[in-house]
């Protein structure tokens, strides 16, 4: 579906859908939400859905309109954006990154809760939103536990990995303010975070499951 087609179906909707209440998960790179989300999309099939993102970068080989994300024009988006059709956007590289309203309320309207995996910025333009979603902090038990297993994964510059990790440390910082988050976990122990996510997750996922029965 185009975006223009996205956002006018779904934007006409919007006063009358009320789907399940959305999940905000933020962390830096290494944290684990990854691995936490996959736990989640494995065990709870086709409760959960992404957000598809907009960006105004070309598409990589492989990458899918619609899919991936949706690609669009940095005049296309910097008017969707002035026009309050952007929950959080951001800009890296050059490009551009958003996560619109029409993709949320996309997955809403297929009774799906939609996870949002955004920085700490993105979490602080969604509280100036009528989004209410479930706002999730997951942190490394430690810097150094961080910088290991950045490493282990052997995927990283020294260059980029030190830049990863001052951007954690910033994120990190910021995400002591106050109210931020609704839970914070810690992922020192993977199944451990995975059943603190899970609880808080546990009447939404409950409350899907029901209204399928229906």
């Amino acid at each position: 579906m185009s975006w223009r087609r996205l956002r006018g179906a779904f934007g006409r909707a919007a006063a009358a859908m009320q789907g399940p209440r959305p999940v905000v998960l933020s962390g830096p790179s290494g944290a684990g939400k990854s691995t936490l989300i996959k736990k989640l999309f494995k065990d709870y099939e086709n409760i959960f859905g992404f957000s598809v993102s907009h960006t105004t970068r070309q598409p990589r080989p492989g990458e899918v309109n619609g899919k991936d994300y949706h690609f669009v024009t940095r005049e296309e988006m910097k008017k969707e954006i002035d026009a309050g059709e952007f929950l959080e956007h951001a800009e890296f590289s050059g490009n551009m990154y958003g996560t619109s309203k029409a993709a949320v309320q996309a997955v809403q309207a297929q009774n799906q809760i939609c996870v949002l995996d955004v920085d700490i910025q993105g979490v602080k333009n969604i509280k100036r939103t009528d989004l209410n979603p479930i706002y999730i902090s997951v942190q490394p038990p430690s810097m150094d536990v961080l910088e290991k297993r950045l490493r282990d994964r052997q995927t990283e510059t020294e260059e980029s990995l030190l830049k990863r990790l001052s951007a954690a440390r910033v994120d990190l910082e910021l995400s002591k303010e106050p109210g931020l988050f609704d839970l914070v976990i810690v992922n020192d122990d993977l199944e451990k975070a995975y059943s603190e996510l899970k609880e808080v997750l546990l009447k939404e996922i409950q409350k899907t499951q029901e209204s399928r029965k229906s």
